[in-house]
């Protein structure tokens, strides 16, 4: 058994911090979003994770990096190639995209609200309280070393800054501030150009944003938009002189020289060189020395009691995206300031960030409150994507027997179904529960049942999606543990109150026993063959057989609470968990303990705030709370009140790996030592109890405090997995914790291929292969040149008879490219059969790997269907003529005998 597990994805949460518990988390525990290149994919920050959105082919992945703690700000190159991550304790991660491999790590002084590259890509601008530094960016043609240089350090602002914009040729910056002012800079040295100050503001700034025009050959600047906090809109108009107009050069040779120089050392000269949105070699700065800015309009959006929180600015489109702390944003077409749309995602959830992609069609807004993300198409109004985890957390899993589906239950009393493959939710049941869930379990396929603290039981069709029985109990209680047997039709919950185990009949939905023996809550139930296993917090363990007697048939007695059990699979053995972080192992004929294992060492770790003791002498509070067997019955998968997931090899009774779940420092309980420097008298002081919060600039100050305060509280959720779970392929297993659901898979995203782009890969060597009679070579190499034509020349050469020997030896990593050749070919090709024998041979091959990754081979899917029913189409009237159809074969007998004939004949000859 493999046990090179890695996270596959992080489900349950695509937006904001799930793990806040301050009363104004809506207000500022987001990061912002952040489109890539071609629109199709977008990146959303969850606790310390970076999500990555395909809105193509709807599939989610998890970038395997870490900040140290939650993200506050994103910012992707113009070419999809480096991404800069900064966290709450401004430190800063630059990251390889593609690869997901970490360059540089370093740290900010001040607090970092707004990070943004250049559109060349050659400098990345960082607000710094309330300066702006720019850096540049790691570069191949030049060798640094550090990947990250300082390029200069812009000042003029009096308060902390909160947007940055570019122009279009990465030489001039313009940049909000709290101060309610705005100021522009040019990125390099500009002889007679003073830094500008635009003011025209009552409150903070939320966004800022240039407006280029066409004039002649030349892109430049004509005016900028300004939206503060109040709901203001301000458009400012640039004035170019007469001399700037006509781009001819002031002064005589000497002082054309001294330009030159000053270009040459402030690095002018090589923004003039690299700059990809001009077309002639005078830069938007120097026009911009003889420019002067005005007031020319000004506009409010009037949404009474709202502020805005978010903005966002598409200039290919003139589109403005405006989102406010109300849960409304609006869509005003620029410069007329025209509402398009006014639409609300909800009361009281504060848009904390909305962004458009490059066309400006879709539109996705994050909230952070309920952390969901929308990703909207305002012209179909239709949503592309609508993503929300649980409203307070995820409580419990279970995975379907095919381990395609993955059920949770949460705090919210909410289920929701999980795609195991993509990672998107697309089944939400609402109003399923009035009370948080404890227990889920599936009894077949197609049939879920939930248990929960408001007293019922619940059993839900997942073809309707809809309840179709409620299980419930004489008198009102509790329910914490929940079981189905082998057959699907037997139910049993452990109550909470009373410390009793119901039984029903899921057919009839009627209460057929009632076990009675548990002095304690039942925290823990299991089917096997004809018995079922009971743990409860009075230290037993119980065996019935509720079948004949509601009496326990055998009671196993053990030194503490017991809080989780499991079956081995072959039910000859039986695994408990105690608070003492003990794993105890019963063999089910006998009634002996074989053997125990001590875990309180291997999941010890991590200190508390309010923890006085270090996290190697508290190993009190470490215990495992779930366990689950691997399929073949010879590991063991625990995780519990610990940062940690161990798996343990049953037999020889020892820890083979151990997981942590997050490194994630906003949470309590990662550190295993904490800083001396904030240690005082009365215990350990939050790090970030200090630090200015984004909302805490506009709060009550009270006499004698250094900062103002609202009157909210917020304290750290403690790092732990409530609940773990293998898949059935044993491949893949999952862990609850305060997060989200953690996947960890041994599929590797890289697929291993033998054939790589060499120089022996030439068309000439193509057509050896296929003379050879190699064609599974002669294809694959085809494929990797990435020619149409030559891949649609092998597949046409290709004896038919040797078609399912080709798909045989294709790898799965081109095959979504072979399935798009396919269908181009069949839509001219006169070979229908021909082409419909490869469909076949690929589905009889490859099609469990197409069903697991369908959301991957959908779009090729779609288009083959297309093809295929446009060639059905226009064969019909031939089909359905059956003298046509006579006549066609009649032809095809006489051909084939004429072919027959000469070839006889030049045979006797």
């Amino acid at each position: 058994m493999k046990f090179n597990y890695k996270l596959q994805r992080l489900c349950g949460a695509y937006y904001g911090h799930p793990t806040s518990t301050s009363s104004n988390a809506s207000k500022g525990n987001g990061s912002n979003l952040v489109y890539s290149s071609d629109g199709n994919t977008i990146l959303s920050a969850v606790s310390n994770r970076v999500q990555v959105l395909d809105l193509r082919t709807h599939t989610l992945r998890t970038l395997p990096i870490e900040s140290r703690s939650n993200i506050r700000c994103l910012a992707l190159s113009h070419d999809d190639a480096m991404l800069l991550v900064t966290d709450s304790q401004n430190y800063a991660m630059l990251v390889n995209f593609h690869r997901g491999i970490v360059l540089h790590r370093m740290k900010f002084k001040k607090t970092v609200r707004h990070v943004q590259f250049s559109p060349n890509s050659r400098y990345i601008a960082v607000s710094q309280g309330k300066h702006i530094q720019v850096w540049h960016t790691p570069c191949s043609m030049r060798k640094d070393f550090c990947p990250l240089i300082l390029h200069r350090t812009y000042t003029g602002q009096s308060s902390d800054i909160t947007c940055i914009q570019w122009s279009s040729d990465s030489s001039i910056l313009l940049a909000g501030s709290r101060d309610t002012t705005v100021r522009i800079w040019t990125v390099n040295t500009t002889k007679n150009y003073v830094p500008v100050t635009l003011s025209g503001h009552k409150s903070s700034i939320i966004g800022s944003y240039f407006r280029h025009s066409l004039d002649g050959d030349k892109i430049k600047i004509d005016a900028c938009y300004t939206i503060s906090e109040d709901g203001a809109l301000v458009l400012w108009k640039c004035s170019y002189g007469s001399e700037t107009l006509n781009g001819s050069e002031i002064g005589n040779d000497y002082e054309a020289m001294i330009d030159k120089s000053a270009n040459f050392f402030s690095g002018e000269k090589d923004l003039v060189m690299t700059s990809t949105n001009t077309t002639s070699n005078s830069l938007q700065s120097k026009e911009l020395a003889q420019a002067s800015w005005q007031l020319a309009t000004r506009h409010y959006f009037h949404q009474e009691g709202a502020l805005v929180a978010s903005t966002s600015y598409c200039e290919s489109a003139s589109i403005l995206v405006v989102g406010f702390d109300s849960g409304l944003f609006g869509l005003y077409e620029l410069p007329s300031v025209s509402n398009i749309h006014t639409l609300s995602i909800g009361s009281n959830q504060a848009i904390k960030s909305c962004v458009l992609n490059k066309s400006g069609d879709w539109l996705a807004l994050g909230c952070p409150s309920s952390q969901q993300l929308l990703v909207w198409e305002w012209r179909s109004e239709t949503y592309v994507m609508k993503q929300r985890g649980h409203a307070y957390g995820m409580r419990t899993m279970a995975y379907s027997p095919d381990g395609v589906v993955i059920c949770t239950g949460g705090e919210d009393g909410k289920l929701k179904l999980w795609n195991a493959v993509n990672g998107f939710c697309y089944v939400t049941m609402e109003k399923t529960h009035s009370a948080p869930v404890t227990s889920v379990t599936f009894a077949n396929s197609s049939v879920v049942v939930s248990a929960s603290l408001d007293g019922t039981v619940r059993a839900h069709d997942l073809h309707r999606y809809r309840t179709f029985k409620t299980l419930t109990t004489p008198t009102p209680v509790q329910f914490l543990s929940l079981a189905v047997d082998a057959s699907g039709e037997i139910v049993a919950a452990g109550s909470m109150d009373d410390f009793h185990i119901y039984i029903w009949n899921l057919q009839t939905a009627k209460l057929l026993d009632v076990l009675n023996g548990h002095e304690g809550p039942v925290a823990g139930l299991s089917f096997a063959v004809g018995v079922l296993a009971s743990v409860s917090w009075d230290g037993t363990m119980k065996l019935w057989d509720v079948y004949k007697t509601n009496v326990p048939t055998e009671s196993f007695q053990h030194s503490s609470d017991v809080v989780c059990l499991a079956w081995r699979p072959d039910y000859q053995e039986i695994c408990t968990g105690t608070i003492g972080g003990q794993l105890s192992f019963w063999d089910k004929e006998s009634g002996k303990l074989k053997f125990e294992i001590d875990g309180r060492r291997d999941i010890a770790g991590g200190r508390k705030l309010n923890d006085r003791m270090t996290s190697n002498n508290n190993s009190s509070s470490r215990y495992f709370t779930s366990i689950c067997y691997s399929a073949d019955g010879s590991c063991i998968l625990a995780g519990g009140n610990s940062k940690y997931v161990c798996i343990y090899e049953v037999s020889q009774q020892i820890l083979l790996k151990k997981f942590q779940v997050t490194f994630n420092r906003s949470l309590d309980g990662v550190l295993d030592e904490l800083n001396s420097k904030y240690l005082a008298d009365g215990g350990a002081l939050d790090e970030d109890a200090g630090s200015d919060d984004e909302t805490n600039y506009n709060a009550i100050s009270m006499p004698g405090a250094r900062r103002g305060d609202d009157g909210s509280r917020k304290g750290r959720v403690e790092v732990l997995t409530s609940q773990v779970a293998f898949s059935c392929t044993g491949r893949e297993w999952a862990a609850v914790s305060g997060e989200g659901l953690h996947v960890y898979s041994l599929d590797d995203d890289m697929v291993f291929d033998p054939i790589f782009l060499t120089e022996s890969i030439t068309p000439a060597g193509i057509q050896a292969k296929l003379s050879l009679g190699d064609y599974g070579t002669a294809l694959r190499m085809a494929v990797h040149l990435n020619e149409i034509a030559l891949i649609l020349e092998v597949i046409e050469k290709t004896n038919p008879k040797s078609i399912h020997q080709v798909i045989r030896s294709f790898g799965i990593e081109n095959l979504e490219r072979l399935f798009q050749c396919i269908t181009k070919g069949m839509e001219n090709s006169p070979h229908v059969e021909f082409y419909l024998t490869w469909c076949l041979s690929i589905l009889q091959i490859h099609g469990k790997i197409v069903e697991q990754n369908r959301a991957a081979f959908m779009r090729a899917l779609r288009a083959m269907h297309k093809v295929i029913q446009t060639r059905q189409d226009e064969l019909r009237p031939i089909f359905d003529n059956k003298y046509n159809l006579a006549s066609i074969v009649y032809q095809a007998a006489l051909l084939e005998n004429d072919q027959s004939t000469k070839t006889n004949y030049v045979a006797q000859k």
